[in-house]
């Protein structure tokens, strides 16, 4: 059995947020408002920590002047965050 060794609590949470922000979505108010749960959340956290894309995501982040349209390339999150993005 292979085990995978999870990055940083903290960095990961805090990376999860940012993107979340470039992309215009608030995940606060998207569980505010019921279109996430706290499960989800700590989910996107953990994908988030077993990514081996952690260096092209704060480059990305580091790179973004505008809302982004889309997460970084190979985000394991991405289709959470367009959902998100998207008006409800």
């Amino acid at each position: 059995m292979m085990t995978h060794l999870l990055g940083d609590a903290g960095l990961h949470f805090w990376l999860t947020r940012s993107v979340a922000r470039v992309m215009g979505v608030s995940l606060s108010e998207a569980m505010a408002n019921d279109r996430l749960t706290a499960n989800d959340y700590a989910s996107m956290v953990t994908a988030c920590r077993q990514c081996a894309l952690v260096e092209n995501c704060q480059q990305w982040l580091g790179s973004q002047k505008d809302v982004a349209g889309a997460p970084p390339t190979g985000c394991a999150n991405a289709s959470i965050f367009q959902a998100l993005a998207r008006p409800h």
